[in-house]
């Protein structure tokens, strides 16, 4: 059996707005479950020994909702490098069963995020600047020549069009939110590299820029204006890619993979 201990201590990994329609009890809605409030009435017409079982589509709701929130909390570092944390413990935090935690931390496994332990739980993999600088060197070999050859064949107007995109990257800078910048910096990228057409280089290309967004281990907090200056590469490179300036953008782009977020 999984030890609910190992997470006793830390912050839940959730507050109010960490996933779309929940209270800031940071419970998942009733009516996510699958489940109907005790006090509410039938509607006409219907009979509760009819009822058909609930689609398994609210499932999957509910587990994309805790994946989406167990996320966040591992760019935040609310989840601790080399922690083991339980599902069961981690579903009485969320209100939900282990049932979808536990599908979220098998995905988030997949992902490189966690190590499954048996009969324990997951422990948060620990990442150390070595494989962070691995990371960036293999995404500077895929991005750099794509966003070479897109500064030389893609329009300006068409580059203009991702300025709301690096512009929430600067918002969510402002507030110092990593775990909204994370999804805003990432969103930017995947917007850039899907004018090249290929979507086997942009599912690839997501997958290292999730891995290299997890925190490192005792790696210090980043600061708001590591985030600042990090979205300000965004509108740098969009303004080099319309100038198809090309010496700027490669000098852009390998900088920003050695930055704290990109």
């Amino acid at each position: 059996m999984e030890q609910g201990s190992a997470g006793e201590g830390v912050r839940p990994p959730y507050g109010p707005g960490a996933y779309a329609g929940t209270p800031a009890t940071g419970r998942v809605p009733e009516q996510m479950r699958g489940g109907r409030p005790q006090d509410a009435p039938l509607a006409r017409g219907e009979h509760t020994h009819s009822e058909p079982p609930a689609p398994r589509v609210i499932r999957h709701s509910v587990r994309g909702q805790i994946l989406q929130a167990l996320r966040a909390a591992l760019v935040d570092g609310e989840l601790t490098p080399g922690q083991v944390y339980s599902a069961p413990a981690l579903g009485a935090r969320f209100g939900v069963s282990a049932t979808p935690v536990r599908e979220a931390m098998q995905q988030l496994a997949t992902e490189g995020a966690v190590e499954v332990v048996p009969n324990r739980g997951f422990r948060v993999s620990e990442r150390g600047p070595h494989e962070l600088a691995e990371l960036a060197e293999v995404r500077a070999l895929i991005e750099v020549p794509v966003m070479l050859r897109l500064a030389r064949t893609v329009p300006a107007e068409r580059w203009s069009a991702l300025r709301p995109l690096a512009d929430a990257t600067v918002t969510a800078a402002a507030v110092g939110d990593r775990a909204s910048y994370a999804e805003c910096d990432r969103a930017f990228h995947r917007a850039v590299l899907t004018l090249a057409g290929n979507e086997q280089l942009v599912a690839i290309a997501d997958e290292l820029h999730r891995r290299s967004q997890w925190p490192p281990v005792a790696g210090p907090a980043t600061r708001r204006a590591d985030l600042l200056a990090d979205a300000a590469e965004h509108t740098a490179l969009l303004d080099a890619l319309v100038a198809q300036d090309l010496t700027v953008v490669q000098a852009l782009v390998r900088e920003h993979f050695t930055g704290a977020d990109g």
